[in-house]
């Protein structure tokens, strides 16, 4: 029996912090999204239909609950690693970079380049900033703390503001224990 033909269930639900509404979405292996401040529905809609062309998408709070409390944690300084599971999905490569991307301390910042040695391909530098552009599970894979070389923000999918505010967030807490 092809288990691909059952339907599968992706389930989501909103993150609410200060003024920001993050949609997240879990498979039944672990979170697979994290979506950008003002990113509406219909975005969320569209980004499952394009990789799991065959699931449900059903709003589940309780289901979500454990990736809420684990990020609020994570804004309120209580937390600096993430220990519940993630399902991301990409080439060999972009699973190399994400794996590389863990690598980063929290607190810290790496630019392209410093990636790209962590993967053994230092001149993959192009293909480094689009396997971190395609990075599904914002914050949690923290391709925030990836800037350039010279020290200036580069694009980011959550948008230069929520970059810079991560960043931020890290520089303040990371002297707390």
């Amino acid at each position: 029996m092809n288990m691909d033909n059952e339907m599968k269930v992706i389930q989501w639900s909103v993150l609410v912090y200060e003024n920001w509404n993050l949609y997240i979405a879990k498979t039944e292996k672990g979170l697979c999204y994290i979506g950008s401040p003002g990113q509406t529905f219909e975005e969320l809609k569209a980004w499952v239909k394009k990789r799991f062309p065959a699931v449900d998408l059903t709003e589940d709070h309780d289901a979500l609950s454990p990736y809420r409390e684990e990020l609020l944690a994570y804004f309120n300084g209580a937390s600096r690693i993430f220990h519940l599971p993630v399902d991301v999905t990409g080439t060999p490569f972009q699973q190399q970079v994400w794996n590389a991307l863990k690598q980063v301390p929290y607190g810290e910042t790496y630019s392209y380049s410093d990636i790209a040695e962590l993967t053994g391909r230092p001149a993959a530098v192009r293909a480094v900033g689009a396997a971190i552009g395609a990075n599904p599970v914002l914050i949690t894979i923290p391709c925030h703390r990836v800037i350039g070389k010279n020290g200036s923000m580069t694009g980011y999918r959550g948008g230069l503001a929520l970059k810079e505010y991560l960043l931020q967030l890290e520089a303040k807490h990371a002297g707390v224990h």
